[in-house]
């Protein structure tokens, strides 16, 4: 059964600064380079990686065509909101990033045990196992919202690889699987302490880290066969956009029964009905050029029963 997680409050467009690959199988191949990726892309990105087939053809240099039979059982795409990029120790490569991005997804019931109201939020930062213990807090507080929700963010990346490792079936099965994070806890402290404050300082510095295990534990969960990107976005910001048309487009109208020189609707049938009509056509111009050449061929008085019956009732007589 694949998994599917998804982290957003709503779908969300969003003005993104990178895209980071931290993980990606040895087949995977990433080209290093300062290719600009439109947000919108990021989709057909990760359905690219998995193998699966997208509306329209990527072209992006970054991204190279690996084996058609080997792809990753798992992909995780992890979107920091609120900062320009984070200092990632390790990656395999890094691209800027423009346009809109949207995300949208169900979770799996593994998954519904996460906290995610602040009172579950409290309870589990105070309970063993929590992130408190693993790293300096510094200028942050454990009493205040905005950092208790930067926090919590942290937990959530612990629990979903200590959930994958309890739950280690999930991440064994045939079916490929896709995360979809969003984290907004750096940009609630911006707001609130500024990007020049100890505490954002302080929390991009953790985030850094645990981001960067999180890559290389869900890269290990999935016997390193999984792809982990990492998307930094500074602004929140959905800027309105017009389409217009060239007053020197061509009058040619494709279509005759629209008068706005609109292409016909593509119907995703299409391929499956056109291979249907195609390979019958086929059977059947060969089935009529056999049964053509055999009637051709046959002897009436061998291979015909009628002749057969009216030459021996001839010699009876």
């Amino acid at each position: 059964m694949p998994v599917f997680l998804s982290i957003p409050l709503f779908p969300s467009g969003v003005r993104g600064d990178s895209l980071t690959v931290l993980q990606a199988p040895e087949f995977l191949s990433f080209q290093k380079g300062d290719w600009p990726l439109s947000g919108e892309k990021i989709p057909d990105l990760v359905a690219l990686t998995m193998g699966f087939s997208v509306e329209e053809d990527l072209s992006w240099p970054g991204l190279q065509a690996g084996p058609l039979f080997q792809r990753p059982r798992a992909n995780v795409l992890v979107v920091v909101r609120g900062v320009d990029s984070l200092d990632l120790p390790q990656s395999v490569a890094s691209y800027p990033l423009e346009n809109r991005l949207y995300m949208l997804g169900k979770a799996n019931a593994v998954f519904e045990d996460l906290p995610v109201t602040l009172q579950q939020i409290r309870a589990r930062l105070s309970q063993d196992g929590s992130v408190l213990t693993s790293f300096p807090l510094n200028s942050l507080s454990r009493n205040a919202e905005a950092d208790l929700l930067f926090l919590s963010e942290v937990q959530v990346l612990h629990d979903i690889t200590a959930l994958l490792q309890r739950h280690r079936h999930l991440a064994k099965d045939n079916s490929p699987d896709l995360y979809s994070l969003e984290l907004s806890g750096l940009e609630e402290l911006s707001r609130l302490y500024g990007k020049d404050s100890p505490q954002y300082r302080d929390a991009t510095s953790i985030l850094a880290s645990v981001l960067q295990k999180f890559g290389e534990d869900m890269y290990r969960l999935y016997g390193n066969s999984a792809a982990v990107e990492v998307v930094t976005v500074k602004t929140f910001e959905a800027p309105l956009t017009r389409k217009s048309r060239s007053i020197l487009e061509s009058k040619q109208i494709s279509n005759p029964g629209s008068p706005y020189n609109l292409a016909y609707k593509y119907n995703f049938e299409y391929a499956v009905i056109f291979n249907i009509v195609l390979w019958l056509m086929i059977v059947l111009v060969l089935a009529v050029i056999a049964i053509a050449y055999n009637l051709w061929n046959m002897d009436p008085g061998y291979d015909s029963i009628i002749y057969r019956m009216t030459n021996q009732k001839i010699r009876m007589d």
